[in-house]
């Protein structure tokens, strides 16, 4: 993304030149003649540097602490151009506020390239240290310049999804692999005046040219796709999902991470400031989201994101056990957590709700028969989004979870172990 700087110069000539000077293909430049004119400016787009010449109707070390006061919460470099030389005169600015002091006339050359120092000194200082791209704030200030910008511009909320399980499955190291590889494919896919930027630890942020923001979702997703299987031992590629380790007992199920995509323009809405824009990129990379499957949803005239998605938490768990007894308490045990807890002793009956539950409490049934793996592939085909949690008596983690479930508990369990997990999933659901 270009770097922003404001002139504040009443003089034509000089500000036009200087202007000419730092306008390049990284950084973008405004001139205005006063503090009035110059706020819409500092509202807008959140500078990185202002420059100000004491050409303005004001003492100049005064500006520079109204200046200060006004971005407290960005904090641009402020650099003052005077033509005094007077030692004292610096002093006095560079106390109130000023980071730097240019004397006049500039050596074009010197000028040129202390400003870029400080824009990059600016722009380094809001990297993560980490990672090397820009921070969640300086995201949300990129997504200020796109609203302020009269130019066709695209944001994508890019995001790697089932990211945590990975990372406790295959370590931070192997995660780190994982998103850097996914980086370089991103900066593969942008051009260098693009914006690219951290939301936090598993999304990201690009704002690029409207009209190649389709193409690059596209390239992404299969780019993702093609590298992806790399990571993951050859069981789990055997298996196509992940079984997550950690736990001598229980055997929990995850899929695959996966990219996705949400994108909104400049074009259809008029967004007022950067959290509006944030909220609808939010809402529409949530449309596009799959349990196991990379995706990507461009906002339309016809479909906004803005009020299409529910907020109503799915609190429901339907309990299907064998033992009536245990049911019975652990209906009792739900219901007083909050959760909207249902007993269906006949498991085809799960398949004839309505509404998907968020949860579903499963019996794997008789050694014999083991009835509950096969309602347990109904259940998932039916209801792709809710979470199962298969209890039996079969200790063989592989063969119950390869039923589709997402968490095998051996029985017999500990009832605080299985609402421990009853939390757990009800969290990512």
């Amino acid at each position: 993304m270009r770097t922003v700087t404001l002139i504040i110069d009443k003089r034509k000539e000089l500000s036009t030149k200087y202007k000419k000077l730092l306008k390049d293909k990284n950084n973008d430049c405004f001139v205005t003649k006063n503090l009035i004119s110059a706020m819409k400016t500092i509202q807008d787009y959140e500078p990185d540097l202002i420059l100000i010449s004491d050409s303005i109707d004001s003492d100049l070390p005064d500006y520079c602490k109204k200046i200060r006061a006004l971005t407290y919460d960005t904090r641009p470099i402020i650099v003052a151009l005077s033509k005094s030389d007077d030692i004292a005169d610096r002093l006095d600015i560079l106390r109130s506020g000023a980071d730097d002091f240019i004397s006049e006339p500039v050596n074009a050359e010197e000028f040129v390239m202390r400003i870029k120092a400080h824009l990059r000194r600016e722009y380094e200082s809001n990297l993560d240290t980490k990672k090397s791209l820009p921070n969640r704030s300086y995201s949300m200030r990129a997504l200020k310049r796109m609203i302020a910008s009269k130019e066709p511009l695209a944001a994508l909320l890019v995001s790697i999804d089932n990211f945590f399980n990975y990372k406790e499955n295959y370590t931070e190291l192997a995660s780190d692999k994982l998103i850097q590889t996914y980086w370089a494919i991103i900066k593969s896919a942008i051009e260098e005046d693009d914006y690219f930027g951290e939301i936090k630890e598993n999304e990201f942020l690009i704002i690029t040219d409207r009209e190649k923001a389709e193409a690059v979702a596209n390239y992404l997703i299969y780019a993702f796709e093609t590298v992806s299987t790399k990571f993951y031992s050859i069981e789990d590629n055997k298996r196509g999902y992940m079984m997550m380790k950690g736990d001598n007992q229980a055997g929990r199920r995850s899929n695959f991470v996966h990219t996705t995509i949400g994108v909104v323009t400049n074009e259809f809405v008029p967004y007022k400031d950067a959290a509006q824009l944030f909220n609808a990129l939010v809402q529409i990379h949530k449309l596009a989201k799959f349990p196991s499957k990379s995706n990507y949803l461009i906002e339309r005239p016809q479909i906004s994101g803005e009020t299409s998605i529910d907020f109503t938490v799915n609190k429901r768990v339907i309990i299907s056990e064998k033992d009536e007894a245990l049911t019975v308490l652990l209906k009792t045990i739900l219901d007083l957590q909050g959760y909207e807890a249902e007993i269906l002793s006949d498991a085809d009956k799960i398949l004839e709700a309505t509404e998907p539950p968020a949860l579903i409490i499963l019996d794997a049934g008789e050694l014999e028969t083991l009835e509950g793996l096969s309602h347990c592939k109904n259940i998932k085909s039916r209801f792709a989004a809710s979470k199962v949690i298969l209890t039996s008596i079969l200790h063989d983690k592989e063969l119950v979870l390869n039923s589709g479930a997402d968490l095998y508990l051996p029985k017999p369990y500990e009832l605080s172990t299985l609402i421990k997990w009853v939390e757990t999933l009800m969290r990512e659901v």
